[in-house]
């Protein structure tokens, strides 16, 4: 479970970075689903959990723990950004759309910062539920492999 979700952890920070930066903020939580399915059937599978409660566990752990590795990327991508564009490039921006350009530093700061925390934190949620759902697929597919092939039946004449 924690070689899968410290591994999961990277790749979101990375994904974190690049979304925060590169994409709209928005494609995070998409990302997000995506990167703990993944991982938390790769939890499963490595911990080779036996039942469906232990592979469930097992995957909302490890979704959980790459989410969490996303909501730091998506802290030092908004730093970044920050320092980027800044305040006064974001009152640009805001002019183009025709929406009141005076704002404040501080403000400027503590709404990209805390907006990046707060789908940070909402992605570790969906992460957990969605690495949850990974463990159960692993489960399910595993559980196909394993059933044994029913048995033949002779036929009589």
């Amino acid at each position: 479970m924690w070689k899968a979700g410290l591994i999961g952890a990277a790749v979101g920070l990375v994904l974190g970075i690049a979304g925060t930066l590169i994409m709209p903020p928005l494609c995070n939580p998409c990302a997000v689903i995506l990167l703990t399915i993944g991982f938390g059937v790769l939890g499963a599978r490595w911990e080779g959990a036996p039942t469906q409660q232990d592979s469930v566990a097992t995957g909302a752990k490890t979704g959980a723990i790459a989410a969490a590795g996303s909501l730091l990327g998506e802290i030092v991508g908004a730093v970044l950004n920050g320092l980027i564009i800044g305040p006064e490039g974001a009152a640009r921006l805001a002019r183009q759309f025709g929406l009141p350009a005076a704002m404040d530093p501080t403000v400027y700061w503590v709404t990209n910062l805390g907006g990046n925390c707060l789908c940070g934190l909402i992605n570790i949620a969906l992460g957990a539920g969605f690495g949850a759902l990974g463990g159960l697929i692993w489960h399910q597919a595993r559980g196909r492999q394993a059933e044994p092939a029913p048995p033949e039946q002779e036929q009589i004449e």
